[in-house]
């Protein structure tokens, strides 16, 4: 059996709540010790805010695979063991707000200066410079800052509220990866590590390009609902069924719209997928009736036995159970909870969950000896509350 393709690699995870914790649980997934450092009082607030839905916290659903070690990092004896552990570690992942690391003398520059080829990669709201470098913020503002969530929504109504993170998950955790990734790279070719400084409204921002299509073309956006992504063609669009489903339809190219339209015995559509305007909203009328006129469950019989890019919208208790996600083993139970694998396949790789999200400084006295530390040295740590 091959190794796992991180094995080897330190982490140090210094992060709390979502997008951090996420990146790293990657990390260990595919193999990396990961060592979640945690203060010795409240720790990762997410392992009790993290349960909003009853007894389950997103804590347990994003920190699988990693060892717990409690620091005071306010306590010079905590520094000194952090910076002890640093030494020996190939990555850091910090989410404080721009310049705490350094004021508690685990910045950048003082694990560099021990360690060069550190990879040490921060996540913040803003980046670590400009005028909002040091404003509080969560996802919904910086999907706000940089003009996406005023895309999202129906025309003529206000801004949708997405259930889903995408400044924290897409732009917090996998844009800090490629980083991450990039710089364990080029450490180990050059000796030398990096910094990285991901900012989450940066991410989003980067990735928003058929707003930035929009400005190019007409020197503005779109009005919410109206580009062609969010609505503004029969093409690609939501349509809902006579008891109150709905189907994705996204049948852009020539032969799925051609073949929709003969499934719904309107070749005469066939010429206006992509029409805009009063045309195109005539045309999407046209399919609101149609598609209005049968149910969920029979509409989805008849767009499994026919390939055009129409499928049913799955309520998420349903995607639970899908037969696609199911077999590509999307599932997986840790400790008796459902959890999400690892949405990738890699070859003569298995993922497992080796561990289930450790209690707080469940393995500190273990880290600690692995250190070096003596269990006197950890005996007198633990006596002045320093872990």
């Amino acid at each position: 059996m091959r190794s796992l393709p991180l094995a080897g690699l330190r982490v140090l995870d210094l992060t709390r709540l979502l997008p951090g914790p996420l990146a790293t649980m990657h990390l260990a997934d595919l193999g990396a010790d990961v060592i979640k450092i945690e203060d010795t009082g409240a720790g990762d607030y997410a392992r009790t805010a993290g349960a909003v839905h009853g007894g389950i916290s997103y804590f347990q659903l994003v920190n699988r695979n990693k060892r717990s070690l409690c620091l005071d990092l306010k306590q010079a004896s905590a520094v000194a063991v952090f910076l002890r552990l640093a030494a020996t570690a190939d990555v850091i992942v910090e989410g404080f707000r721009p310049g705490i690391v350094d004021k508690l003398g685990i910045g950048y520059s003082s694990v560099s200066a021990i360690n060069p080829r550190i990879v040490y990669c921060a996540i913040t709201g803003y980046g670590q410079d400009g005028p909002y470098r040091d404003r509080a913020g969560h996802d919904l503002n910086y999907l706000a800052y940089c003009g996406l969530l005023d895309q999202i929504g129906l025309p003529g109504g206000p801004p949708a509220l997405p259930n889903f993170q995408i400044g924290d998950l897409f732009g917090g955790s996998l844009t800090a990866l490629v980083g991450v990734l990039a710089g364990i790279v080029d450490a180990r070719a050059s000796g030398r590590g990096r910094y990285i400084d991901v900012a989450m409204t940066d991410s989003v921002f980067a990735h928003s390009f058929f707003p930035l299509l929009a400005v190019l073309a007409f020197g503005q956006a779109l009005p919410r609902g109206e580009d062609l992504l969010a609505g503004g063609m029969p093409s690609y669009a939501v349509y809902a069924t006579r008891d109150g489903r709905h189907l994705a339809v996204s049948a852009m190219e020539p032969k799925f719209w051609q073949t929709l339209c003969q499934v719904l015995d309107r070749p005469d559509l066939q010429a206006f997928a992509f029409a805009t305007g009063s045309e195109g909203q005539r045309v999407r009328d046209e399919l609101a009736q149609i598609f209005a006129a049968r149910s969920f469950a029979e509409w989805s019989e008849v767009f499994a036995r026919v390939d055009c890019c129409v499928s049913p919208v799955l309520r998420f208790e349903e995607s639970l159970a899908n037969e696609q996600l199911l077999a590509r083993g999307m599932i997986v139970e840790v400790d008796g909870v459902k959890q999400f694998a690892p949405p990738y396949k890699i070859s003569e790789f298995s993922f497992a969950a080796r561990r289930t999200a450790p209690a707080a400084g469940e393995h500190s006295t273990e880290i600690l000896h692995e250190l070096g530390c003596e269990l006197d040295e950890i005996a007198r740590l633990r006596a002045t509350g320093a872990i």
